[in-house]
């Protein structure tokens, strides 16, 4: 790897996208044991969100429209600002969690307006 490359790959970083990177972390690792223990164990995933009581259903329901009010900045967000391919954040979200994915993408987004105001 050049000077330039290492450069390029570590320029833009400030506190707040570093914690945004630290939270996607550990939104993938805090839902993927849960994840895995479910589909090794054949449950009906999203049976268990909404059919499990009331709470349960709440808080899926809490959740789902939250995803969806972050799809919705994501989508928006990188047109205003000129990032490429943002649509993979959403499809990554289905098959990991938003968890990891929007933390994820507010790091970049953060990386782009850092280098945006630098000129």
């Amino acid at each position: 790897m050049t000077m330039a490359t290492k450069s390029t790959l570590t320029q833009h970083w400030n506190a707040t996208s570093v914690t945004f990177l630290v939270l996607s972390i550990l939104g993938l690792l805090g839902t993927l044991a849960f994840n895995v223990t479910a589909a090794a164990s054949g449950r009906d995933f999203f049976g268990d969100w909404f059919g499990s009581g009331p709470a349960v259903g709440s808080l899926g329901i809490d959740l789902l429209i939250v995803a969806i009010a972050g799809s919705v900045l994501i989508i928006v967000e990188a047109r205003r600002l000129g990032m490429k391919r943002a649509w993979l954040y959403i499809v990554l979200s289905a098959v990991t969690a938003f968890a990891f994915t929007f933390p994820l993408f507010l790091a970049i987004r953060e990386r782009r307006l850092v280098a945006l105001s630098m000129g």
